[in-house]
């Protein structure tokens, strides 16, 4: 019992600090966007995305990476930030519809941000069936990811910059507010190191919880590891709705997303060199991330805006997923093969 005390105690205080962290880098990157003279759009799907995913990209690292700098589990990693999407994408716009009123959205948000979201999805499940179909393991639907398999989704990232960056030919930035430059920078760099402190800890009760319940650290990243590393989207997200930013908050969300896909797990996949991916346990929360992003845009493109109903309706499908992956833990649904 006393394990489990500190485990929770370690989970609860690396969150505290991952919130901490996350409020500096939000903070110095709005400034360092505004200063640059980047249009809304940009600022919340790439500058604060990339800074509030930064976490998630920390997670995977730590978790890939093996003993003693992380924990040798490519598969905790994955679900780390399958999980925090599934937690972006239903939760966060459902606490900004509620605590922030209706959600307001943008025809830019919901066309094109959703598009290249789910092209983000479709190039994750064809590098793992590329891993399967070419780089076979002697289990069944386990295939191994290179580097040169991991390389395709952050060239597919690149091009998503790109097209981000085409917004800024076309934006007319209002005069900027004198700030100290080298400053920012330096609270950035800062707010990073503590980030990355603190996600260890995350990783660590994550595993910790797996070995002492005697079930798969999966389960754990999902939930853990995932609401952990969310915290910051969820932050940024509620503020900016709060402050009619809806366009900024939905942004946030699809931007972080995008790069937890694209980047974050590939990322572990370059610094290791090749990892084992289950196919069959990817699919399944692919789909069904897939399905809650037909349904939040949904929501979305009806007035274009999210409502307090809808917001609710959200929650109520995040925790329809929580119990699912719950009931494939323990054996009891098997749907999802090595969960």
């Amino acid at each position: 019992m006393l394990r489990v005390l500190e485990l929770v105690a370690l989970a609860v205080v690396a969150t505290a600090v991952v919130w901490k962290g996350s409020a500096w880098l939000e903070a110095t990157s709005q400034r360092l966007s505004v200063h640059y003279g980047l249009p809304p759009v940009v600022q919340g799907a790439v500058v604060v995305a990339i800074g509030s995913s930064f976490p998630e990209l920390v997670s995977v690292v730590l978790s890939t990476a093996p003993p003693p700098i992380g924990a040798g589990q490519f598969d905790l990693g994955v679900s780390a930030v399958v999980g925090s999407a599934v937690f972006n994408l239903l939760v966060i716009p459902a606490l900004s519809g509620i605590l922030g009123d209706e959600v307001s959205a943008s025809r830019a948000v919901v066309y094109k941000e959703a598009q290249f979201y789910m092209v983000a999805v479709s190039a994750a499940v064809i590098t793992f069936a590329l891993a399967v179909i070419y780089y076979p393991t002697d289990q069944r639907l386990v295939g191994t990811v290179t580097r040169p398999l991991a390389a395709i989704p952050v060239l597919l990232y690149g091009v998503y910059v790109f097209t981000q960056y085409q917004d800024t030919s076309d934006f007319d930035a209002p005069d900027a507010d004198d700030i100290d430059v080298a400053r920012q920078w330096g609270w950035l760099a800062l707010s990073l190191v503590v980030i990355a402190v603190a996600v260890e800890g995350l990783v660590e009760a994550a595993v910790g919880f797996g070995e002492f319940f005697g079930t798969p650290s999966f389960l754990w990243g999902l939930t853990v590891i995932a609401a952990g590393t969310s915290l910051p989207d969820a932050l940024v997200s509620v503020r900016a709705a709060r402050d009619d930013r809806g366009e900024t908050s939905l942004a946030n969300v699809l931007g972080s997303n995008v790069f937890d896909l694209l980047v974050a797990v590939p990322l572990g996949v370059l610094i290791v060199g090749a990892v084992p991916v289950n196919f069959g346990v990817a699919v399944p929360l692919l789909g069904f991330l897939t399905v809650a992003t037909v349904v939040v845009f949904g929501f979305l493109r009806t007035e274009l805006t999210l409502s307090t109903t809808e917001s609710y309706a959200l929650l109520g499908l995040y925790v329809a997923f929580i119990g699912w992956m719950v009931l494939e833990t323990f054996g009891v649904l098997g749907f999802v093969p090595g969960a």
